[in-house]
């Protein structure tokens, strides 16, 4: 088994899934240009930018722009955010602690997410942005009682990230769609992604496979068995896996489990799954885990080279670090040696010094006591 799993993507295309009308696929990098990123996304992020008014009740301060055109109406939006009241600033909904991106479809949203639509409408591809939103356009006057809780007249703040958007004629939803359709749309989108990982476009391809991932979701799997499922899991598990792979190239280590993780839970055998939460792993100092995952990835392909490579990494890297502990004692119990053997040369100075003393003296005491 010749894989190279440190480098490899998932190529597999569904070719027994019914083709879809195509539409245009819109997706671009992007740089961060402004703001300050909550590490944990516990609190609204720092945006240093004015706040561009676009309609009333909806303001937008750009923390990452983005490239391209804008989505139009009907357009499918895929799209991660996380949510507070803006007074309170409580967090009530987070896309990205899910790692499933969700969908909009612009002049379709629901009547709550109103204004969450008008400012996506406003952001490029790969743009991210803080969107202040007022209660008119949200929960309304009543606010929510159920899920998410919301209090009445409440003003939110949403964190939004645009992955990418679909641009059809129909705005079809991924609700609309057939089983097969879904499967192909994802696969399809999955194979961008491989193009553009192998371009070193990791941003671009992580989008692709983000919109893959969002055709996929629980409530669509929940929904799967038989033919089906395997269909599904076989477009779905390669973009978390190639996910896994862009973040460790992107030193993204604790995400890149999280993908792994997702994987496993399907196939526990899963080599690549495995050896990429070994590889995140390792990097992460966390060894003995790291072993672990590739010993129980090797049992699955146990002739893949990247395996042993990565093996034989760990017991080197073990191997100096215990030369160096070796060194490090051995140059502290000779220290102790040394002094220890000068510790003893004093000593025998100082006893035959203090021998000399006496046997002077007693010769001195005998002569004066002759002389008297």
């Amino acid at each position: 088994m010749e894989k190279q799993m440190d480098e490899s993507v998932e190529n597999q295309s569904q070719t027994d899934v019914a083709e879809e009308q195509e539409s245009e696929i819109v997706t671009e990098g992007s740089a961060v240009v402004h703001g300050e990123l909550s590490q944990d996304g516990s609190a609204p992020p720092k945006v240093d930018c004015e706040a561009e008014v676009l309609v009333e009740k909806v303001s937008k301060q750009i923390i990452k722009e983005g490239h391209g055109s804008k989505p139009s109406k009907y357009a499918t939006c895929f799209l991660h955010y996380r949510v507070w009241t803006k007074n309170s600033q409580h967090k009530f909904e987070d896309t990205w602690k899910e790692q499933q991106p969700i969908e909009l479809v612009i002049g379709k949203e629901k009547k709550e997410l109103a204004g969450l639509a008008i400012g996506v409408s406003s952001m490029k591809s790969g743009e991210r942005a803080l969107v202040h939103v007022g209660w008119e356009l949200a929960y309304g006057k009543e606010g929510n009682f159920s899920f998410p809780n919301v209090p009445p007249m409440a003003d939110l703040l949403y964190e939004v990230e645009v992955i990418g958007f679909d641009e059809t004629k129909e705005g079809k939803a991924r609700s609309d769609m057939t089983v097969e359709e879904r499967i192909g749309a994802a696969d399809r989108r999955k194979m961008d992604g491989n193009s553009l990982f192998k371009e070193e476009k990791l941003e671009e391809a992580m989008q692709q496979y983000e919109m893959a991932i969002a055709y996929m979701g629980d409530d669509f799997m929940f929904q799967l068995y038989g033919k089906y499922q395997d269909m599904a899991l076989a477009v779905k598990n390669p973009c978390h896996l190639n996910m896994a792979a862009c973040l460790i190239k992107l030193k993204r280590y604790d995400e890149a489990i999280g993908h792994c993780n997702i994987v496993l839970t399907e196939e526990e055998k899963n080599p690549k799954a495995l050896f990429r939460r070994g590889k995140a792993k390792a990097e992460l100092g966390q060894t003995e885990s790291a072993r672990d995952d590739f010993r129980k990835a090797q049992k699955y392909a146990p002739e893949d080279n990247a395996i042993r490579r990565e093996l034989r990494a760990l017991a080197e890297q073990e191997k100096a670090v215990y030369q160096k502990q070796k060194e490090m004692y051995k140059g502290m119990f000779k220290g102790k040696e040394e002094g220890s053997a000068k510790a003893r040369s004093l000593n025998w100075l100082i006893l035959l010094w203090q021998w000399l003393v006496s046997l002077f003296s007693g010769i001195f005491r005998r002569d004066r006591v002759k002389s008297e």
